[in-house]
């Protein structure tokens, strides 16, 4: 099964993504880490209103297999978070780029280019290398 990696969003090399509309970013975990991941059991997530930051670890997201800590490629404020992904969070892999999102953030500064993101080819290329090992 090929994994979809959607060009309109933003991608850490920590497998988090980003779509930027506006001054809101919704960020989730890429279909790669999920894949890679096996079976999530467990999610935690800063609640609305707390503050995140870039290069700062937001919460984990654990499966059968390991525990990983969440890292924000923008720094804002949360504005919501999917309640739905915490009560069920193997609903995760289901549709991570659509109902499977985590978090929507209100950006501190909007007009960052996001440097720290690869685009969707630059990420594709990244995993699809790893896959090879």
């Amino acid at each position: 099964m090929a994994l979809e990696y959607p060009e309109d969003l933003k991608y850490l090399d920590s497998h988090e993504y980003v779509r930027l509309e506006g001054e809101i970013a919704t960020i989730g975990i890429s279909a790669f880490a999920l894949d890679q991941l096996g079976d999530i059991v467990f999610l935690e997530l800063p609640e609305v209103g707390d503050a995140i930051e870039v290069g700062e670890s937001f919460g984990t997201i654990e499966s059968v297999k390991a525990v990983e800590d969440l890292y924000p490629p923008v720094s804002g404020t949360v504005i919501e978070r999917n309640e739905l992904a915490i009560e069920s969070p193997e609903a995760i892999a289901d549709d991570p780029y659509g109902e499977g999102w985590l978090l929507k953030v209100r950006v501190d500064n909007p007009d960052d280019d996001l440097p720290d993101t690869l685009s969707a080819d630059e990420y594709r290329a990244q995993v699809e290398g790893e896959d090879e090992e």
